[in-house]
């Protein structure tokens, strides 16, 4: 009988067909399956990232909650809000925007556009 001569150059715990099976299966699992690591790391990432967003725009809700409230029921905050984010002024009035240099860049390159 003919035996080959790399067969013998295998250590002999790599011989095990339990141990060979083991592996081939690790390797499956681990690079070949639809749900392989790979893949399970990376779904456990974004949902980590998705996770994260719940909390930031549930914290965001109840802070723009609070302020629907606020211009609700107050008719100073309303008027407040009305003059900065719209810039509303009443008849009598003149307005200055002071804007950062950061903000002015901003608008500048919007205009160009």
């Amino acid at each position: 009988m003919i035996r080959f001569k790399f067969i013998d150059k295998i250590p002999p715990f790599l011989r095990n067909r339990y141990l060979l099976t083991a592996i081939i299966f690790f390797i499956w699992l681990s690079l070949l399956d639809s749900n392989n690591l790979i893949s399970r790391f990376r779904e456990m990432k974004e949902l980590n990232k998705l996770k994260n967003d719940r909390e930031y725009y549930t914290e965001r809700i109840e802070i723009d909650k609070k302020k629907i409230h606020e211009l609700k029921t107050d008719n100073d905050n309303l008027e407040k809000f009305a003059r900065e984010q719209y810039r509303m002024k009443k008849a009598d009035e003149d307005i200055f925007i002071v804007l950062t240099p950061r903000e002015d860049r901003q608008i500048t390159r919007n205009n160009n556009k």
